[in-house]
């Protein structure tokens, strides 16, 4: 593996932006993690493609980071590339019939803002989830009973080898927290479709449902969201609590008072801490309750 090599070849390419050793504390909402050895943003098709091809040429692992908002990055930090999308795929369109369609950067909350200035209705239930829509996109984000797959028409992907893929709905498994699209796919722009409604009537929903997050979430401290999903007709908020673990805590890290699905960063907590705190809490629950937690977090820079 050459990350030198590949940043040398990356750094004069056009549309590409090539760091070394950028520390994802900086790029994560948990403000935890270590340096990547190659940061690449790419600003057009061809620079990711070309971006890609030389990772792989090189034999660098690579994954693509959007806002970092479900991702806990290793003290020690990541050996390989962070990729993000840059301009070409932070757009967002406006079509006849109630078609949205928005590039794979786009913040998820700029899109539900601007489509409920348009006075179009379907995304009320993604307000106040951080991240991009590729993310959103990628794990079907939504409330627990409310995804945003159900509104979704088509998405164009980038499959390494292979070019862009474009997927109909239909051709997509969506699940709680899932969907079938390939996990090596960059989700590079998708299509809505919604429905009319009033803006008034869609920000007093919103402004709703935004207000219900702020009393049942924790709100000002560093997190990453929910990090086990809920079990099958279960909670896992609920599982954590009854374990009594509401306001545990290892150094920095700490099981929220609020919600006990989320661990909250009180300053200057490290992933290890973190990681502490989850082992923990998927112990007690499995001893007390028999139920196996999976993690919604997705780690990086973890052996």
């Amino acid at each position: 593996m050459s990350v030198y090599n590949a940043y040398l070849s990356l750094s004069g390419s056009l549309g590409v932006e090539a760091v070394r050793d950028e520390r994802l504390a900086h790029r994560t909402s948990y403000r935890i993690g270590g340096p990547a050895a190659l940061s690449v943003t790419a600003h057009t098709y061809p620079a990711l493609a070309h971006a890609v091809e030389v990772l792989d040429r090189e034999q660098v692992g690579w994954v693509v980071l959007g806002r970092g908002t479900n991702v806990l990055v290793s003290d020690k930090g990541y050996d390989g590339c962070v990729i993000r999308l840059g301009r070409e795929f932070s757009r967002i369109s406006f079509e006849d019939g109630g078609q949205v369609s928005a590039g794979g950067s786009v913040l998820l909350s700029k899109l539900v803002n601007e489509c409920q200035s348009n006075g179009l209705s379907g995304l009320e239930p993604c307000v106040g989830i951080p991240g991009t829509v590729g993310g959103a996109i990628s794990m079907d984000a939504g409330t627990r009973d409310e995804w945003i797959g159900r509104h979704v028409a088509s998405v164009v992907t980038f499959r390494p080898g292979k070019g862009l893929v474009r997927y109909e709905a239909n051709d997509i498994e969506w699940g709680y927290r899932y969907t079938s699209i390939p996990a090596g796919e960059i989700v590079l722009e998708a299509s809505f479709c919604l429905s009319d409604r009033d803006p008034k009537e869609i920000a007093e929903d919103m402004e709703q449902r935004l207000s219900r997050r702020r009393r049942k979430q924790p709100m000002g401290k560093p997190t990453c969201g929910s990090v086990f999903r809920n079990p099958p007709g279960g909670s896992a908020g609920s599982l954590v609590e009854l374990c009594g673990l509401k306001g545990y805590a290892v150094g920095g890290a700490q099981v929220s008072d609020t919600h006990a699905n989320f661990v909250v960063n009180n300053g200057g907590a490290t992933a290890n801490d973190v990681l502490l705190v989850l082992q923990k809490m998927h112990a007690d629950v499995m001893e007390r309750h028999g139920v196996n937690l999976l993690p919604e977090v997705k780690f990086l820079g973890f052996d």
